[in-house]
């Protein structure tokens, strides 16, 4: 049987598909990175980058949602939890996925898994705080995204820890 090296292969269709079927959302690892362009001419640790800046983006613009959302709010209640939920998303994006984008490219893959796998994290306690007749259905469709985002950059960047 022959084994290949993903981490020293060129990306194509095939290479993007074969790390998709390591992670637990294919079908989302799939249409996000094939959707990308910056996925051409590059390898695991790269596509293991454009599915962690694709992240940030993703984070960015639910704590731009929750932001605007606090400003439109008139429920106290519904306000209180929503800047709970921007307080949980902004070290995410000014400092836990820009740190592991970078620890990602000097290859410090251990690090950069755990600042991506946060992302995770607090979107959960943010989704917690949210139930019954609270339920904000677009911040929980956003917070279920980035969970699921999440774990598929922290799949690839796994791969890179096996030395795939």
């Amino acid at each position: 049987m022959l084994t290949i090296s993903l981490r020293s292969v060129r990306c194509d269709d095939d290479l993007i598909d074969q790390i998709c079927k390591k992670t637990p959302f294919y079908d989302l690892c799939i249409s996000t990175l094939k959707s990308n362009t910056n996925t051409e001419n590059t390898d695991t640790q790269g596509l293991a980058g454009v599915m962690a800046n694709i992240l940030l983006s993703n984070a960015t613009d639910t704590l731009s949602y929750i932001r605007a959302r606090i400003n439109e709010a008139s429920d106290p209640q519904m306000e209180r939890a929503l800047a709970y939920c921007a307080e949980l998303y902004i070290p995410v994006v000014k400092y836990n996925l820009p740190q592991a984008i970078d620890a990602l490219s000097k290859g410090r893959f251990e690090f950069a898994s755990d600042g991506i796998s946060d992302a995770a994290k607090q979107a959960d306690a943010c989704e917690k705080n949210f139930s019954g007749p609270m339920k904000l259905e677009p911040l929980s469709e956003r917070n279920k995204l980035l969970h699921s985002l999440s774990d598929v950059a922290v799949a690839i960047v796994k791969l890179l820890l096996k030395g795939l």
